[in-house]
Formats: structure tokens, C-alpha cells, sequence
């Protein structure tokens, strides 16, 4: 079923065109990518699809009844509740329902009702409605829903009574997620989705939303979310859309296909052009040909031209250079501890660093990774540890929050400023080369979107030369070609690399290790991130085999070693829970009992006939149903202790 269409949607600004023609189309169970290069229009398209914003041009057609959740980039819930109370009112519906059920069950069990037994029915046959519809809406499970997305988005019950006030923009960001997934929309449009999620709760997201039960409609530059979790991706690229069925390594090649059969169908039409053309400039005044030549000039008036395909739009050209070599230990931290005077967060922390290695740093938020960087850097002194830097080691950074760029500079001083004796046209060609040209240099910084102040503070940790580049989230802000742009940078780059990020295709494609951060320390994988996950995989395998296995010898040496009065209070549980499991199933029998006298009465002859007779029994047979789920329910739950309990 078709849950939406955009049909030709235009959109302009100041009288220029940010896109036109747009088309698309999606189903109820869709995931879709929306990709393109930073200020292509990309959220305004989804402020449009969501409703927020009307096109200048064009419609969208939505199926009666459709429900849209939209989370924008970088937006927290803004309110005074708790965690807990902001995740129930997703079920507001579900918590009325659960309402109007108890109010039923207090009239049921109330023995004034049985004098009148069209109100009885009715009660009865109303709460077996909401019966059923409280079990479709998971009424019976949502707080073990709650609780399962809380844990994915890293908040425990010891967050849950916290007021969302005092939460930081980032917790914000994620609760305003873990709402929307609990939910629940149609479709559901999620704008940059991945910011402010580390890798662990990357992972969980990607396996939750591939399990989503509505369509999914995203825009994000993280490449490795977007193979896990989509299956079309449409391309909005100079001011058109096109559309591609896959994944997003599947578009890329698509899209290359796509092009090289744009160009062979322009350059066979360009050489059937010519050759029509030809000959009509040679027999158009003969006499004996001028009718051929109309005829084949007919054929160019009507001809469809095909336009000169475009090429990719333009792209950066990072390029990172050294002034000169280090010796071969480029950095040699021993027993680290990093944090503050009253907060140790990671101890201890080892580590290695050899010339040209690309080491990872990873970690789940809040670990200390930044905190890690900062302290190589002399900005947070290290708690205790032995740190030495190599020979001929110089050291460029680059920093997450950009505190490099200084806010009364414009994008040419930032850098001419700090190369003085470098001639402008040299400042302005490398400005070029990182996407800043014309009127661009003269943008004051605090006027660049984040992009653009990524791009500039790049050009700054290029122009130094260094040997060694600590990169802090080198890839925020960084729309997908600029990323791959840097990525083929830093493989090219003949210095040493340590860097924290979040992307696992750019640590795929640049890390020779990963050192990890948990609360135990450090630790070093020799690999990519692949081969960093297959490791933590194999990691948690023997933990759990071994955990296993302990568990049993535990159990083991407890049934030798169990004293006579624990061997006594055990034997006391069992007889207990015995002689409950046994009254409940005598219990259970005098229920069916009375069922089955009930039905046979109902079936005999003239019953039929009775309806006021009948329509009690049928009341008195839907309680005792309802009396004989009780009893088995709790019969279960007392037999799982029994068996629990006599092991």
C-alpha cells in the first residue's frame, strides 16, 4: 500500500531553484535514503514530506489516517518530566484502554450488576473489546518495551525518575528518538539520526529500525547505517532527484552504470546530429536531393535533444602533506589515567603508537575519548602516567568543537593570518581545494554552516605540515562525498594518525588498529573496525561459555555443601508451593466443572426459546472463562517456582 507520493515539488529561494520535479514515492514498508551534498535541499524536502513546510510547486498525497513522525537534526525534547513519564506518554492510548479496563472489572466483580443483565452483557462484551485492543497495542508488554529502548539508547533505570531538564542536548537528542521509535508512526522521517550515538548504540539502532514495523525515510552521511538499514536511495543532486533500488554501496554502483549510459546515449545522438546536419548542408540547394535534405531536417526540429550529461558536482580536494619525518616511536603513553580531580574516567590506559600507523580510538560515550586526546595535548593534565613523545614528532590536531577558528576572522585571514609570508593567490588555491572560492574567502567564520567551518579547520591542519594528526571526529559535519574525499587524504598521508570517530566505514577504510576504552582501560585490536567487531563478538562468546560453565560448578559444589537447615527451608518451599500448585488445579477442576454444567444447560431443548434465561448463562459462562485463564495463569507462574525451586 501506498503510504505517500510527492508529485513535482519545487522548492525556491530568493528566485533561485533548490530542487524541482521532485517525485517520489513510498509504500508502507519502505527504507528509503535521501543522499545528496550539504545545501542540496535535503531537509527541506523532509520538512516538506512531514508537513511542516508547504512546496512552492507541486503536492503530496498522503493515505487517509497516516501517522508521521518527524525528528530533525540536532532536536531534544524540551520539558520538565521524567524520563520515564516522556517514554509513557507514547502510550497514552494504551493507558486509557488499561483505565477503562479496571473500571470494567470493578463492575463485573460487583455482585449488584447480576440483577440486570443487558448491563452485565454489555459490560462484558465492552470489556472484551478493549480486552482484545489493549493486546494488539502490546498492552501487556509496554513496559518491557520502554525499558528495551531506554537500554539501547544507554539510559538504565537509575536515569528513569531524572528530570529531562537536566539533561545534556545530546541525551536530549536520543530520548527524542527513543519517543518516536516507541510511537510507533507510519512513517517515520529521521533527519541525521545517527548524531550523538556511539558505535555500541549505532549497532542497536541499525537492528532495530531493520525490524521496523512501518516505513523508514532517512537522511544521514554514516554509510555503514545506511547498508544496514535501507533498501532505496533517492539522490537529490542539482536541483533534480534520481532513484536507485538498493543499498548505498548498491546506488554507487548504480549511479556509475547510470552515468556511463547517459553519456553513451548523449554521444550516439550528438553523432546521428552531426551526421543529419551534414547532409543537409551539402544537398539542401540540389535539386536532386533538397527533398531528402527537408526530410532529414524535419527529423532534427522534432528530435528530443538529449542535454550534456553533468558531471559530479565539485568536490574538495584535501591534500595532506609532512615538512618532515619522525623517528619510528611516535608516542609511548604507560599506566595512563585520564579524567578530573574527582572523577577518574579510564585507568589504565596503555599505549604504543609506531610512524604511520592509523590507530582508532573507540569507546562508548562519556568513556573519555576526547578527554584522551585533549590530555596528549597538554589541555587536561593526566591524572598519573608516563607519556613521552618521539623524536622529530610534531603533533596537528584537529578538534571536534572547532575552538581553532576565531569568530572575528573571515575564511582567507584564518588562514593568511597564521602564513603571513605565503602569497594570497597559494592561501587562495588551497582555499580552492577545500571547496572556498570567489566571494566564499571573504564569509566571516561565524556565518559558515558546520560543513563549511569543518572544511576550513581542515585547511588549517593541512597548511601546518605536521607528522602527527590526533583528529577528533574529523568526519562531523562532513557531507558523504567530503568524507571520502578525506578518507582517500589519509590514506595517501604519509604521517602517523590517531583519531576518534563514530564512523565504522571510515575506520574501516583508514584504521591498521583500534584501541579500545572501557571502564577496565584500554584495549588494542590489531585490525580494522570489522575485525575489531568480530573480535568483541568472539570476546563475548567464551565470557558467556565461561560464565556458563562457572554457573554449573557453582552449582555443583552448593548441592554438596548445602546445609542441613538450608537442605530443610528448601524442602519447606517445595511442600508450600506443592500444596498451592494443587489447589489450584483442584480449583482449576471445579471451574471446568461448572463450564461444562453451564453449557449443558444452555443446550437444552426450549433454551432457545428463553433468551432472557440464555443471556444469563452466557454472562455466568464468560466469567467463569475469564475465573479459569486466572487460575491457569497463576498455576503456571506457581509451577516455574516449583520447578525452579526443586532443581
Amino acid at each position: 500500500m501506498i503510504l505517500l507520493q510527492a508529485s513535482q515539488i519545487a522548492r525556491h529561494f530568493s528566485g533561485e531553484v533548490l530542487f524541482e520535479q521532485i517525485q517520489m514515492e513510498i509504500q508502507e514498508k519502505s527504507r528509503i535514503a535521501l543522499v545528496g551534498r550539504n545545501g542540496a535541499g535535503k531537509s527541506t524536502l523532509l520538512k516538506i514530506i512531514a508537513g511542516i513546510e508547504e512546496p512552492d510547486v507541486g503536492g503530496i498525497a498522503k493515505s487517509r489516517g497516516i501517522r508521521i513522525g518527524y525528528l530533525a537534526q540536532n532536536t531534544g525534547l524540551t520539558t520538565s518530566k521524567t524520563i520515564y513519564k516522556e517514554m509513557l506518554d507514547a502510550f497514552s492510548e494504551v493507558l486509557q484502554i488499561e483505565k477503562r479496563m479496571h473500571e470494567l472489572e470493578a463492575q463485573i466483580s460487583d455482585p449488584a450488576i447480576h440483577e440486570h443483565a443487558q448491563i452485565y452483557e454489555r459490560t462484558l462484551t465492552e470489556y472484551d473489546r478493549l480486552q482484545q485492543e489493549y493486546q494488539e497495542k502490546n498492552g501487556y508488554g509496554y513496559e518491557a518495551e520502554i525499558r528495551s529502548v531506554l537500554a539501547g539508547f544507554r539510559f538504565d533505570e537509575s536515569y528513569y525518575q531524572q528530570e529531562i531538564s537536566t539533561l545534556s542536548g545530546g541525551q536530549k537528542t536520543r530520548l527524542a528518538l527513543a519517543k518516536l521509535l516507541l510511537e510507533k508512526p507510519d512513517l517515520l522521517i529521521l533527519d541525521e539520526p545517527t548524531n550523538h550515538l556511539d558505535i555500541d548504540t549505532l549497532a542497536w539502532l541499525e537492528n532495530y529500525l531493520q525490524n521496523y514495523p512501518g516505513a523508514l525515510l532517512i537522511v544521514s552521511h554514516d554509510r555503514y547505517f545506511l547498508d544496514k538499514v535501507v533498501s532505496e536511495v533517492y539522490e537529490l543532486s542539482r536541483h533534480v532527484m534520481h532513484y536507485y533500488k538498493g543499498n548505498y554501496t548498491k546506488y554507487l554502483v548504480l549511479k556509475e552504470e547510470r552515468v556511463a549510459q547517459d553519456w553513451k546515449a548523449y554521444e550516439k545522438q550528438q553523432a546521428e546530429i552531426a551526421k543529419l546536419e551534414e547532409f543537409v548542408q551539402k544537398n539542401i540547394v540540389r535539386a536532386t536531393t533538397t527533398k531528402r535534405a527537408q526530410s532529414r531536417r524535419k527529423r532534427l526540429e522534432k528530435m528530443t535533444r538529449i542535454d550534456r550529461p553533468k558531471g559530479d558536482e565539485k568536490s574538495a580536494n584535501f591534500l595532506f602533506h609532512i615538512g618532515k619525518a619522525s623517528g619510528n616511536q611516535v608516542l609511548y603513553l604507560q599506566n595512563g589515567a585520564i579524567g578530573y580531580a574527582t572523577e577518574i574516567l579510564c585507568e589504565p590506559i596503555e599505549l604504543d603508537i609506531r610512524k604511520q600507523e592509523a590507530i582508532a580510538l573507540v569507546g562508548p560515550n562519556g568513556i573519555g575519548k576526547s578527554t584522551l586526546l585533549k590530555s596528549i595535548m597538554e589541555e587536561i593534565p593526566f591524572i598519573h602516567g608516563e607519556i613521552r613523545l618521539g623524536a622529530n614528532v610534531s603533533i596537528g590536531y584537529y578538534d571536534q568543537e572547532q575552538a581553532i577558528l576565531h569568530s572575528k576572522k573571515t575564511v582567507l585571514q584564518e588562514l593568511w593570518d597564521e602564513h603571513s609570508t605565503v602569497p594570497e593567490k597559494d592561501i587562495r588555491s588551497v582555499l580552492g581545494s577545500f571547496l572556498f572560492s570567489g566571494e566564499d574567502v571573504e564569509k566571516s567564520v561565524p556565518m559558515l554552516s558546520g560543513g563549511e567551518k569543518a572544511r576550513l579547520a581542515l585547511a588549517k591542519l593541512a597548511m601546518k605540515q605536521e607528522n602527527f594528526l590526533i583528529l577528533d571526529e574529523p568526519t562531523n559535519h562532513l557531507d558523504i562525498d567530503s568524507k571520502e574525499v578525506l578518507e582517500d587524504a589519509l590514506i595517501d598521508y604519509e604521517g602517523t594518525l590517531f583519531f576518534v570517530s563514530h564512523d565504522r566505514y571510515f575506520i574501516n577504510r583508514i584504521a591498521t588498529k583500534v584501541v579500545e576504552l572501557s571502564e577496565q582501560g584500554s584495549k588494542l585490536y590489531l585490525g580494522d573496525y570489522d575485525y575489531y567487531v568480530e573480535k568483541k563478538l568472539e570476546e563475548k562468546e567464551l565470557i558467556e561459555l565461561a560464565n556458563q560453565e562457572q554457573v554449573l560448578e557453582v552449582k555443583k559444589d552448593s548441592a554438596g555443601k548445602m546445609t542441613f537447615q538450608e537442605s530443610k527451608e528448601k524442602q519447606k518451599q517445595v511442600r508450600t508451593l506443592q500444596r498451592k500448585v494443587a489447589e489450584l488445579e483442584q480449583q482449576l477442576a471445579d471451574v471446568e466443572l461448572k463450564i461444562v454444567h453451564i453449557q449443558e444447560e444452555m443446550n437444552q431443548p426450549g433454551m432457545f426459546e428463553d433468551h432472557q434465561a440464555l443471556q444469563q448463562l452466557n454472562a455466568t459462562l464468560t466469567v467463569q472463562k475469564v475465573r479459569q485463564e486466572e487460575l491457569l495463569e497463576e498455576w503456571e507462574q506457581q509451577s516455574v517456582r516449583l520447578e525452579e525451586v526443586d532443581k
